[in-house]
């Protein structure tokens, strides 16, 4: 089915996509959520693994906090200091992380191969992510699926 200009103004008024990466799209943001998904919690951790300046890395903690994406909860060891934890938006970023360390592994990776490998917990193999159809299973990919317009994306 072809879709006229006017059937895709959803695609461009309702854009999650856009959305996200307003949100997370910054790379110091995404760096941070990486971190925050291998364990990372604490400011200056952040600042050593990622050498990020202060300031910047103080402002996008702030950003994240205030979109729900981490928490920041007192350090029990001391509390006059802070830690930030992924709350469950955070945490649901993992895919999106991990299908996008997967594009670089293949396209841009060193020649010895990928910096981090994922072990499976359940079958203790080396995992080979992708993203499939819940419903059959089925790979998804940019020619395996046709964009319709959802429930925020229909004419009222």
């Amino acid at each position: 089915m072809t879709y006229s200009p006017e059937d895709l103004k959803h695609r461009f008024e309702s854009d999650t996509v856009g959305r996200a990466m307003a949100l997370v799209g910054e790379r110091w943001s995404l760096l941070i959520l990486r971190e925050c998904l291998f364990g990372v919690r604490r400011y200056g951790e952040f600042a050593r693994n990622l050498s990020i300046p202060r300031p910047t890395l103080s402002a996008r903690l702030k950003t994240l906090v205030e979109a729900g994406l981490l928490d920041r909860v007192l350090y029990a060891i001391d509390p006059e200091r802070h830690e930030y934890r992924l709350t469950q938006m955070g945490r649901e970023l993992f895919p999106a992380i991990v299908t996008l360390m997967k594009w670089g592994d293949k396209y841009l990776s060193d020649p010895e191969g990928p910096p981090i490998l994922f072990r499976h917990k359940e079958c203790g193999q080396i995992s080979e992510t992708y993203v499939a159809c819940r419903n059959c299973g089925g790979d998804i990919e940019y020619h395996t699926v046709t964009p319709e317009p959802g429930p925020s994306g229909v004419k009222r």
